[in-house]
């Protein structure tokens, strides 16, 4: 088979509606859309989530908690990741943006301990969970908390 050979299954591709084509073609004048109303006006209707008016769901629900602005973000990984740098690699977070692990270095970056470890590395990062270190430390490297 080749490209130009390629054809859709048969009743998979349907023509589109043509509407507005005169009386005969049974979707002429209103187009299907009625005969007044906002619907039926060019660029009518109602936005996503409006209720005719009524107080709509999203408003009525009660408001819940709040977002602290001043809170710290960790970019978090996990050991696993660790495993593509060579032994006695000193990992810091730049090196980590640079070989593009990281997208964002938010406020410091944690290293979680999902995985396993099996290079000698120096790991520089702002957190360490308790699993994550024991891993790095079995395998012979060093954590440092910057």
């Amino acid at each position: 088979m080749k490209l130009h050979e390629l054809r859709p299954n048969p009743g998979s591709n349907k023509d589109r509606k043509r509407l507005g084509r005169g009386t005969a073609s049974g979707q002429g004048k209103t187009a299907g859309r009625g005969q007044d109303g906002q619907k039926s006006r060019s660029g009518g209707g109602v936005r996503p989530g409006f209720e005719g008016g009524q107080m709509p769901l999203y408003r009525r629900l009660p408001k819940r908690g709040f977002t602290n602005v001043f809170a710290t973000e960790y970019a978090e990984i996990n050991v696993e990741v660790l495993n593509r740098f060579e032994d006695g690699a000193e990992i810091t977070p730049e090196l980590l943006k640079q070989t593009g692990i990281l997208k964002k270095q938010l406020d410091g970056v944690k290293v979680l301990g999902n995985g396993e470890i099996t290079k000698k590395l120096t790991v520089k990062a702002n957190k360490f969970s308790k699993s994550a270190v024991e891993k790095i430390e079995a395998a012979g490297g060093k954590v440092e908390v910057i």
